[in-house]
């Protein structure tokens, strides 16, 4: 049986122009997100649940690993009109 860290996969999340790009439909647990800001502003990545607060600076990346199941719904702490949701199937 392979182990979860065998079948986990890569999906990126790219800010640009204010807004988050659309999210992988199906994620799983162990999967990993790269969340890309290609815009001119600082942003986040904040977990309305708090299970993840990822800070990028201009033209930069960060990794970040799917810990938990469920629906994460997410916003930019510095722009909150600035959301978007994660389905975490399994």
């Amino acid at each position: 049986m392979a182990s979860p860290a065998a079948l986990a996969a890569e999906y990126q999340i790219t800010i640009a122009n204010m807004g988050f790009g659309a999210p992988a439909g199906s994620l799983h647990v162990g999967d990993v997100i790269i969340w890309r800001n290609d815009d001119i502003f600082r942003h986040t990545a904040t977990a309305r649940d708090k299970s993840f607060d990822v800070d990028l600076p201009p033209k930069s990346e960060r990794r970040i690993t799917v810990r938990q199941r469920g629906v994460i719904d997410f916003y930019c702490r510095f722009h909150p009109a600035m959301v978007g949701r994660l389905d975490v199937q399994r």
